[in-house]
């Protein structure tokens, strides 16, 4: 039995801090996961940038509810629930991403939480499970699962070797390019035909 398992920004929603740094006009703040390989090192360098700039989460979660899915992905995910489980893994936070689960009609998540104080400021993250995403793939995997994953950057690697299928979708050329083991869709009617492949492949 397959279940997918798959990230969540630039395959379902927008990237959130580049529509962040978009409203605030933060250059900075335009990194992301498919910049950065070391996550901790670039959520060290976000809460750097928005203590300098004085954001507060208010001014983040403002933003976050203005975005809508990506064109084709509630139908995608729809489609997608009718024929196999999901969860999707993210290293977003929950204080951050409520508004964009309801527009997605609530998949089950798993992602990680932030410290904030009295005044709403981000004073820190904290990680549900170090290396969360491949961790997750090893559970399924240990429940008879065999898991296809979906991912897109650079933190997605570690899920996307462990899964049974790894498929990379949208990927920017520098991590498409360094990872040339895995399948690579552009549009949702592919990703379909691939999750579709993998499945038929072992029934």
């Amino acid at each position: 039995m397959y279940i997918v398992c798959s990230d969540l920004e630039g395959i379902f929603v927008p990237e959130v801090w580049i529509n962040v740094a978009e409203k605030t006009g933060i250059e900075e703040l335009r990194l992301t996961t498919r910049d950065i390989s070391d996550y901790d090192v670039l959520m060290k360098k976000r809460l750097s940038i928005l203590d300098e700039k004085g954001l507060k989460l208010k001014d983040i979660t403002d933003v976050i509810a203005t975005m809508e899915p990506l064109d084709g992905a509630l139908e995608f995910l729809e489609w997608l629930r009718s024929q196999l489980q999901l969860i999707i893994i993210s290293d977003t936070y929950v204080e951050f991403v409520k508004p964009l689960m309801k527009k997605l009609k609530w998949p089950t998540l798993f992602c990680h939480s932030l410290s904030v104080d009295k005044k709403g400021k981000i004073t820190g993250y904290n990680l549900r499970q170090k290396d969360s995403k491949r961790k997750t793939i090893l559970s399924m995997q240990s429940l008879n699962y065999k898991v296809i994953a979906i991912g897109d950057s650079y933190n997605d690697i570690t899920m996307l070797k462990e899964a049974d299928t790894g498929i990379l979708f949208r990927p920017p050329d520098n991590v498409k390019d360094e990872f040339l083991q895995f399948s690579v869709s552009y549009g949702y009617e592919e990703l379909k035909k691939l999750i579709l492949k993998t499945v038929k492949r072992d029934t």
